[in-house]
């Protein structure tokens, strides 16, 4: 696609490094690697850039899923269905990009944003576990209702994918938040998966230098999931709520800016 300097190189993978963290603690690593690529690489399309990070993103947040796994029992009867719903879910999202209005669907996912901050940082019992379990009815309604919504967003647009996930999952049934993490890790592998194949099938995919970053994601990665998952609850609450405000304001620059 285009030669690319050491500097260049450095950035990338510092990038992927940083964006794979982010994105196995609460989500929201495409925020980082996708300024990254354009930055290094200003003639890409929207589509190549998007379905690069795909790439690196979907290695990351399968590195993400077993070093959870190995730690919170994960409902795979239901995760992988739903998984599968993302995926499906996704594609339609990624297929439809042409029709959606962003400038009318950025700032719509904006005041959702900052909803989400407001609602964390007032409800401090929010993902600290603990409530009482969900109905199966209840339980499998929320999840493979998040998996269709939020994963035709992850089609869509993209940022955030597993923050709303972690949201969802804390809010509507009362989970931990390192156990919604690792929830969420497993639905935005399928979504992940989804737009992966519809751009791979449209010729968009950039395979060299997304497998290459695909090394530092899944470095990123493993790191953010261990310290999730050693630090706890209020660890993700705090990364999460950076994270939301560093959405709002990157979103907002990218609209009005």
């Amino acid at each position: 696609m285009t030669a690319m300097t050491a500097g260049d190189w450095a950035l990338l993978m510092t990038a992927a490094t940083a964006a794979g963290w982010v994105d196995a603690v609460v989500g929201g690593g495409g925020l980082i690697l996708l300024p990254a690529l354009f930055l290094v690489a200003p003639q890409l399309t929207p589509q190549v850039a998007l379905a690069t990070n795909k790439l690196t993103a979907i290695c990351g947040t399968g590195a993400a899923v077993l070093t959870f796994a190995r730690r919170i029992p994960l409902r795979w009867s239901l995760l992988g269905p739903a998984a599968l719903v993302a995926a499906v879910a996704a594609a339609a999202g990624a297929a439809a990009v042409s029709l959606i209005d962003r400038e009318v669907f950025i700032p719509i996912v904006m005041v959702v944003l900052v909803a989400v901050a407001v609602f964390v940082t007032t409800r401090p019992k929010l993902g600290a576990g603990g409530t009482r379990r969900p109905s199966t009815l209840r339980l499998i309604t929320v999840v493979i209702t998040a998996a269709a919504v939020i994963g035709f967003y992850d089609g869509i647009l993209g940022p955030g994918t597993g923050t709303f996930f972690i949201i969802v999952f804390a809010a509507m049934l009362g989970s931990e938040f390192v156990t919604s993490a690792a929830m969420a890790k497993v639905l935005n592998f399928g979504s992940n998966l989804g737009a992966l194949v519809l751009f791979a099938v449209g010729g968009h995919v950039w395979w060299t230098l997304g497998a290459a970053l695909a090394v530092c994601n899944v470095a990123g990665s493993v790191l953010g999931s261990r310290m999730a998952l050693a630090r706890g609850a209020g660890f993700v609450r705090v990364v999460l709520l950076v994270v939301v405000i560093a959405m709002v304001i990157r979103l907002g620059i990218e609209q009005f800016g």
